[in-house]
């Protein structure tokens, strides 16, 4: 098991932890869990989730938007070898959308950048949130 050890401000607002072997704190990570079974834990235990790739651009815009609304999603920076286990246990949206940034709402797939902004032009994206109790309106 794991435990928060330290952390350090971003540039992008975000934090990094510094994770050492602990069986005491309430973050501990279980590392025998694939990577796989991790990231469908993460989609059920985060209301709004995005997984990315490091220093992503789309991700950025992503979180902008979602803060903008009042949302604070967790955000999980991937490795390229992570990034394969995405797919595999998320079917991708559409035909050319890419794996990573995606993000997932209430435990659901919305897709990538694209998706994410048509959710929010067409109107959904605010119910779809208050659906999920992440906001009230």
């Amino acid at each position: 098991m794991q435990g928060v050890h330290g952390y350090h401000l971003r540039s992008d607002g975000g934090v990094r932890l510094e994770l050492t072997p602990t069986t005491s704190s309430p973050l501990a990570i279980d590392i025998s869990e694939s990577t796989e079974m991790r990231i469908q834990r993460l989609i059920t235990e985060n209301p709004v989730i995005i997984f990315s790739r490091s220093a992503c651009c789309m991700c950025h815009v992503m979180k902008r938007l979602l803060s903008s609304l009042g949302v604070h999603p967790t955000v999980i920076e991937m490795e390229e070898d992570e990034i394969g286990a995405l797919s595999a246990s998320q079917q991708e949206g559409g035909e050319g959308e890419t794996v990573a940034p995606a993000v997932f709402i209430g435990g659901e797939r919305i897709g990538g950048l694209e998706s994410l902004v048509g959710l929010h032009l067409s109107g959904h994206l605010v119910p779809k949130l208050v659906e999920v109790g992440i906001l009230a309106l």
